[in-house]
């Protein structure tokens, strides 16, 4: 009957009824949302985690059939193992480093005066007086920069280890419910996407093609940039530390996170260090960098992305450029994944919006 609803009970209720449950079922979901707010990061890990080892979590419940909680532990076992522990060793040991060219620094051993006298000195006549007319040449004046870029490095280190217990203990307790919630997830995942595809008010076809749209973005970002980041760290990190570059280990994981920005990459990183090192002098290991750089280190990128992806998934760089840094200034770390699965999101809507206008005049 056009206009009604029937209620529970029996009872009718008219359209305009309906409106006052909208408004309580918005309100109590945007409490709910805020609620959960403060683990959003461990929500999406478990959801990215979950949507990455579910072919894993199939496999093995293939070995044990029916036992979908072994299955499921062990597939968080799996986790454990080749990510979290991983990346916690990583994390120990780069805050080793740090620390390491911290106390360096303090010590004089590294001094930063005398690496700018040798940079300038390095410097062809006619770039040393560009630089005068830009009025950066002078030692002076860069000494200045680098103290008080120092200075503010030193405040904001100082800043961070007041609340070192806090963070760490937050970490540990988003870790846990990441892991406790990826272990339902992986479980009971065909269950919970079903009640949800049941709950949101979309056609069938749309819906479906969002959730598939979700999955292979998100599989597409953690396979095809995490991983070619990891690869291009890890080879820019042996390269540097054969030339005998000091904190190799830092370069390189500076060169994994630059390799996550399309257009610049690692050259963000390599590029600097192959300049100083010809202004220094060390002309061999100059070549040997840049060589790498172009032909090892780049080539990861144009080699390993189309294998662990495809080209048909890929969103377009310039998209995937400017969605990566909002999503950095917004999210921090996590804005990696979360600008371009919001992006795809995006895309897929108005291509959805597009076909069902272009039914529409046909």
């Amino acid at each position: 009957m056009s206009g009604e609803r029937m209620a529970v009970g029996g009872k009718r209720n008219t359209a305009g009824d309906y409106w006052p449950f909208l408004v309580v079922l918005a309100a109590i979901s945007i409490a709910f949302a805020a609620i959960l707010w403060p683990y959003f990061t461990a929500i999406l890990w478990a959801v990215i985690v979950a949507i990455l080892f579910e072919p894993s979590y199939r496999r093995l419940l293939g070995f044990i059939p029916g036992r979908r909680n072994s299955a499921a532990l062990l597939t968080l076992l799996l986790i454990l193992t080749v990510v979290i522990l991983p990346a916690v060793l990583l994390a120990a040991a780069l805050v080793n480093e740090a620390a390491i060219v911290y106390q360096r620094i303090q010590s004089g051993a590294i001094d930063p005066e005398r690496i700018l006298v040798a940079f300038q000195s390095g410097i062809p006549a006619w770039l040393s007086d560009a630089l005068d007319r830009l009025g950066i040449g002078n030692l002076a004046a860069a000494k200045d920069m680098f103290g008080g870029g120092a200075a503010a490095g030193v405040r904001a280190v100082l800043g961070q280890a007041l609340s070192i217990g806090q963070g760490v203990f937050d970490l540990f307790v988003k870790l846990m419910v990441m892991l406790y919630l990826a272990f339902f997830l992986i479980r009971d995942g065909e269950t919970i996407q079903q009640r949800v595809r049941a709950a949101i008010p979309l056609q069938t076809d749309h819906l479906q093609l969002l959730v598939e749209r979700f999955i292979v973005v998100v599989r597409a970002t953690i396979k095809g940039s995490i991983v070619v980041a990891i690869l291009q760290g890890l080879i820019g990190g042996i390269v540097l530390w054969a030339l005998g570059i000091e904190a190799a280990l830092l370069w390189g994981v500076l060169m994994g996170a630059a390799s996550l920005l399309p257009a610049v990459g690692t050259g963000l990183v390599w590029v600097p260090m192959a300049l100083y090192l010809f202004l220094s002098g060390s002309i061999w290991q100059g070549i040997v960098l840049v060589v790498c750089g172009l032909f090892v280190i780049g080539m990861v990128d144009n080699v390993v992305r189309p294998v662990l992806v495809g080209r048909e998934t890929r969103i377009p760089d310039y998209v995937v450029l400017i969605t990566t840094l909002g999503g950095l200034q917004i999210f921090g770390l996590h804005g990696i994944v979360i600008g371009p699965v919001i992006a795809a999101m995006f895309i897929a809507v108005w291509d959805i919006a597009a076909t069902m206008r272009t039914q529409a005049s046909a």
